[in-house]
């Protein structure tokens, strides 16, 4: 300390210190996640990082055949193997042999047939993981090898490689007039390819055996109460013998792991009497979890002279895999979307959903909607271009508002600010253009040292409008219940929804901050003793978990108010809590929250379950969905037209969120999702040559990096609320990944005149030839 800094604060003169800055307190403010310093530290418990006394290993084998009959199985080599404790087949499999997040199709193990490569046939357990690995090896199985049905369009007049067939589902959708033509008509055939969620971190599990003949598993599971019932049916025992406890989970982008992974943990945990633990290889994960479908889509368009749609025809083929899973929503959701934001008087749509032996397919965000998004923006574009319009004015001249009708016949009562969504990403100024100068060749398509000159690069702007639904559909019932424990200034959230990086936990401390005004709110961790609460997709616990929290909130806040409010006799509604202080509307009361509790213990439990729908009928027709989030992107890219390289520069970015909960937290949502579907575009798709799963790792399968990720300005978020959700928010992240896929193919169509008709774009598809 200097003498002049001493002889100023004896002087009493001495600057006082900054004031701390405020902690972001309640809705509205942008509260850091709580487990965020553990993850960067390197500190957060994932499922990997899990260990048990006694511990034994798990290793799995699997089919290397896309399609076989199995001949016999021999496990003798394996069980007399030094440190091997168990190897089970289907043979040991006590209750329910089939299994399935959608439709109880998929075998546990594959016993007379395999019917996609990496199907499970064995598992073992031993006191070191490479000699589990070894043992599994050592499983001798004889195959007779069959012809694979790879191409969904055979598999109507195949075989049938299943016991129910290989249509899992149909919907023929009708709305409207049949004869009804335009003055012009435009067709496309699209395909997309298959994405793999592609999930960060080791898909791993601990399943420890109980006392009372249970068994308690330790996974990274996403909807934990399926899961737990799904594997107390499968090792024939009731649920409440079976205990999930849900684990870090290192991110999701769908169903976080495949149930033919986890089941086999526990039956080795029963079999041996000791934890069991597996820990897929990277390309365990990429065999054996589902992927996006791939889809062929066969549109036509009907328009008049002004560009308005007059009729859409569609026929949409969803590749389902070897098993049923999710691909009947998936489909609800293709077929119901299929026409877009738009308004469609006549729409006549044919939707499949069918059984191959390809790699499975199953929940991946935005599924079904993201892939007939590239479909109708692709013929939106044709339309503009066949009557010599601008694309945006197209779009502009078709989109739907509220109180539109969807092809389903369901009336959109939810905002649909479509119109003014699209406005602001059209009229936000674009990018500057590239210089033509040896410090910007990185801006170029393929970055530094990339083959490309800068005279063949051409820029192009396109657009991609998107919707999705929130909730479940078809009637799904869909609920949850939260717990809201006060005490000591201390509030404490139970709610079995599980934190997969969309922020519910933040929400939760929020909902109770801004609710009870206690800054110290913890949200305890996740398992199956809780009520349920559904699975952590579609950004559904934003609504109706954190609908459950809030609910649970106001009791407690009731409960908290109703002595003081006797006292001084006055209603509850007639006090409010700010800042941890309770306080009259007149300023006679004013206390502090933790003065009111007087060491009480508080708390309340509440459910959230919003109103019901209805399955589609026969012609495609009910009301079957809970509400609905758009969003307008545009997309502004740069193309070599001579090697067919590709670089997105900008992607702008309208969104209605209904009301901002979090703004950091929300950017962060948009951004990813709009990333994620770069991919989609770009990169990303898990080739199958005659079945078999081709470099099953992040080296062979090209997911985005920083690198690879373009400028995402948002520029606007439509806050209007939906008065059926609570709080009025929507869900954020899926609908990012419907819409940036078909704005950069849009934007790739513009620069190079080419029909761009499948995702990923291969680069022979962005070649211009005689230029």
């Amino acid at each position: 300390m200097s003498n002049e800094t001493a002889t100023a604060e004896a002087a009493g003169t001495a600057e006082a210190p900054p004031a701390p800055e405020p902690v972001p307190h309640g809705l509205g403010a942008s509260l850091p996640p709580a487990d965020a310093r553990a993850k960067t530290e390197g500190t957060f418990p994932y499922a990997a990082d899990l260990w048990a006394e006694g511990l034994l290993w798990a290793a799995v084998l699997r089919s290397p055949h896309p399609h076989a009959r199995i001949v016999s199985i021999d496990t003798s080599h394996a069980r007399e193997m030094p440190g091997v404790r168990a190897v089970v087949t289907h043979e040991d499999v006590p209750g329910a042999p089939l299994h399935g997040r959608g439709k109880a199709d998929r075998p546990v193990f594959a016993s007379e047939v395999v019917r996609h490569h990496g199907e499970p046939i064995a598992a073992v357990a031993a006191d070191h993981p490479d000699t589990a690995r070894m043992a599994a090896a050592a499983v001798i199985v004889e195959y007779e090898v069959l012809d694979p049905v790879l191409d969904p369009e055979q598999a109507f007049e195949a075989e049938p490689l299943h016991p129910d067939g290989n249509l899992i589902r149909h919907i023929p959708l009708r709305h409207g007039d049949p004869e009804a033509a335009g003055e012009i008509v435009v067709e496309g055939l699209y395909r997309i390819g298959r994405q793999d969620p592609a999930p960060i971190g080791a898909e791993a599990g601990l399943a420890v055996p109980r006392p009372d003949g249970g068994v308690e598993l330790y996974l990274a599971s996403t909807d934990p109460h399926t899961d737990r019932d799904t594997a107390a049916a499968c090792y024939g025992l009731a649920p409440e013998r079976v205990k999930v406890v849900v684990t870090g989970v290192p991110g999701a982008t769908a169903d976080r792991e495949d149930q033919g992974f986890q089941l086999p943990l526990g039956l080795l945990a029963l079999k041996t009497g000791c934890p069991v633990k597996l820990t897929a290889t990277r390309e365990e994960s990429f065999l054996g979890h589902a992927h996006r479908h791939p889809t062929l889509l066969r549109y036509r368009h009907h328009a008049d002279a002004e560009g308005r749609l007059v009729k859409v025809e569609a026929q949409i083929l969803l590749d389902a895999g070897a098993y049923a899973d999710t691909s009947s929503d998936a489909l609800a959701a293709a077929v119901s979307f299929a026409c877009g934001p738009y308004v469609v008087p006549n729409a006549f749509i044919e939707g499949w959903a069918v059984r191959t032996n390809n790699p499975p397919s199953g929940h991946v965000r935005g599924e079904g909607a993201m892939q007939v998004c590239a479909a109708y923006e692709a013929q939106m574009d044709k339309v503009a271009k066949k009557l010599g319009l601008d694309p945006a004015e197209v779009r502009m001249r078709n989109v739907m508002a509220t109180g539109d009708v969807l092809p389903t016949g369901q009336t959109v009562t939810c905002p649909a600010p479509v119109a003014e969504l699209l406005r602001a990403v059209r009229d936000f100024p674009l990018p500057a253009l590239p210089k033509d100068t040896p410090e910007d060749e990185w801006l170029l398509p393929g970055g530094p040292e990339g083959a490309g000159e800068p005279g063949a690069v051409r820029r192009g702007v396109g657009y991609g409008l998107g919707m999705v639904h929130m909730l479940g559909a078809e009637g799904a019932d869909e609920v949850s219940t939260a717990t809201v424990k006060v005490q000591d200034g201390v509030a404490t959230v139970l709610c079995a929804a599980v934190e997969t990086g969309q922020g519910f936990t933040t929400l939760a401390r929020q909902i109770v901050q801004e609710t009870l005004g206690i800054d110290e709110v913890h949200v305890a961790p996740v398992d199956t003793d809780q009520p349920p609460a559904g699975a952590g997709c579609r950004g559904r616990h934003t609504w109706v978990s954190g609908g459950a929290v809030e609910r649970a909130a106001k009791m407690v806040r009731t409960q908290l108010l109703q002595p003081l409010a006797h006292k001084f006799g006055m209603s509850t509604e007639l006090l409010q809590i700010t800042d941890g202080k309770i306080t009259s509307y007149d300023g006679v009361l004013s206390t502090t929250v933790t003065e009111a509790m007087d060491g009480k213990e508080l708390w309340a439990t509440a459910q959230c379950r919003p109103h019901p729908t209805e399955p589609l009928d026969a012609s495609g027709q009910g009301d079957a969905f809970v509400g609905m989030s758009f969003c307008a992107i545009r997309a502004v890219v740069d193309v070599d037209i001579e090697i067919g390289s590709v670089r997105v520069v900008e992607l702008a970015v309208a969104q209605d969120v209904g009301r901002v909960l979090n703004p950091a937290q929300l950017a962060a949502r948009i951004e990813a999702g709009v990333t994620q579907g770069v991919g989609i575009a770009l990169t990303e798709n898990l080739r199958t040559p005659r079945g078999l799963v081709r470099h099953p790792d992040l080296t062979g399968y090209a997911l985005p990096t920083a690198l690879d990720a373009p400028d995402i300005r948002i520029v606007k978020l439509v806050e209007e609320r939906d008065v059926v959700a609570p709080f009025g928010a929507k869900a954020v992240s899926a609908v990012p990944v419907v819409a940036s896929p078909a704005a950069v193919a849009s934007a790739v169509r513009a620069a190079t005149g080419r029909a761009v008709n499948r995702l990923p774009i291969r680069p022979q598809a962005a070649v211009v030839t005689g230029q």
